[in-house]
């Protein structure tokens, strides 16, 4: 089974007046249609020069390789075969509709794995295809009410952008498949207004594993939906042995699994017979709805209590709405750590009163920042997740 692009695809591309960075997607996109007309394999990278690199492998055989970098930065290059993104494909056409009758779009650079797979989704269903990156987002705006956009892959911060500009609304739109992030209450609600005749869905995933959960319509807000279709999820304990509804740690088998490293490597990624996990620990609820408690690495201990710093910042975005955070840890004489918030926006004493009494009331008192500090900008990764590591040497020089 190959990639392939349908040929009854147009892909509405920017001119050469537009940003640099959209002149680069352009030319990624190209590239990517050339390569696939011919049968190569495709390389993806998150740089800021070619992010497209094509090759004929020496056995004939057809891959596809996507750059990824968690939250310590380190690159890392996953190889997978075109069947398990080809299944996916076929699963928004069944499940969802989409096809040759609904034009997509997408906002971010080709060489991030969730821009690849849109623009590939929509070249393997033959959908006209509106190539956004590096528009502003009143520009981006615009192309999807000219274009006609129906179906839109995008982070929550993508959209938010979008959100920023108190856009008319686009009736237009039927799909919206966010990614990459926890959507928030505020964004959710007004992305109702701004796509009236849309179904929102909120995946979760991962580069190594792709699809794991979606969430439909009547998901809980905390929850990232159900196991998405073909996906078996098994949650289990630090032995290996299954705990039901956990917490434990995410396992899942599905067709749609990565096959191995090329490029980096991560300890949290094993492989149990045709199960893996990349360390995400869960549980699951009575109706099979799938709550996320953080990395298993990112865990830590306060006063002799797990803590997930994750499920911390989900407590601080809702305190304060939906301001972009990350939750660090520092030494503690007395506790051994504690946890540090950073907060996006300008200090206030309110925001810090309501971020810690949520914390406590909601989490118990282990998972209470100990300190709040506000910075005017998160540094953030190349991947568009927080750089923890100059967070936690941030919040160390603050104590």
């Amino acid at each position: 089974m190959r990639f392939r692009q349908d040929s009854q695809s147009t892909v509405h591309l920017p001119d050469d007046h537009t940003p640099e960075q959209a002149r680069r997607a352009a030319r990624a996109v190209q590239l990517l249609q050339d390569g696939l007309r011919a049968g190569a394999s495709i390389r993806a990278r998150q740089v800021t020069g070619h992010p497209i690199q094509v090759w004929q492998a020496n056995d004939g055989q057809q891959v596809l390789q996507c750059q990824s970098s968690g939250s310590s930065g380190a690159p890392k290059t996953i190889q997978r075969r075109p069947d398990s993104w080809i299944a996916s494909f076929e699963i928004s056409r069944r499940e969802f509709g989409a096809g040759e009758d609904t034009p997509y779009a997408v906002l971010g650079d080709p060489g991030h794995s969730l821009v690849l797979f849109a623009i590939m989704e929509a070249l393997h269903l033959g959908a006209d295809l509106s190539v956004l990156t590096g528009l502003s987002p009143r520009a981006q705006l615009q192309g999807l009410k000219r274009d006609k956009v129906q179906v839109l892959y995008a982070t929550p911060a993508q959209l938010r952008l979008l959100l920023k500009t108190h856009p008319e609304p686009l009736p237009e739109m039927r799909l919206v498949f966010s990614g990459g992030g926890k959507l928030d209450v505020d964004t959710a609600s007004a992305l109702s207004n701004l796509f009236p005749n849309a179904q929102l869905h909120e995946f979760f995933g991962a580069s190594e594993t792709s699809f794991m959960s979606i969430a439909p319509p009547e998901t809980p807000i905390a929850s990232v939906g159900r196991a998405y279709p073909g996906v078996q999820i098994e949650l289990r304990d630090a032995n290996g042995h299954p705990v039901g509804q956990g917490p434990g740690e995410l396992w899942v088998k599905s067709p749609y699994l990565f096959e191995h490293y090329v490029e980096g490597d991560s300890p949290d990624t094993r492989w149990n017979g045709d199960f893996l996990t990349v360390g995400e620990m869960a549980r699951l609820d009575d109706d099979g709805f799938l709550y996320l408690l953080g990395r298993k690495s990112r865990m830590v201990t306060v006063a002799d209590h797990n803590v997930f710093p994750e499920v911390v910042e989900a407590e601080v975005v809702r305190a304060v709405g939906s301001t972009r955070c990350a939750v660090v840890v520092v030494p503690d004489a007395a506790r051994g750590q504690v946890l540090v918030a950073v907060v996006e926006g300008a200090a206030n004493d309110e925001a810090i009163r309501s971020i810690k009494n949520r914390c406590r009331d909601t989490l118990g008192e282990p998972s209470m920042p100990r300190q709040v500090l506000f910075v005017e900008a998160l540094p953030m990764l190349p991947a568009g997740k927080p750089d923890l590591k100059a967070l936690e040497q941030f919040a160390r020089g603050q104590g």
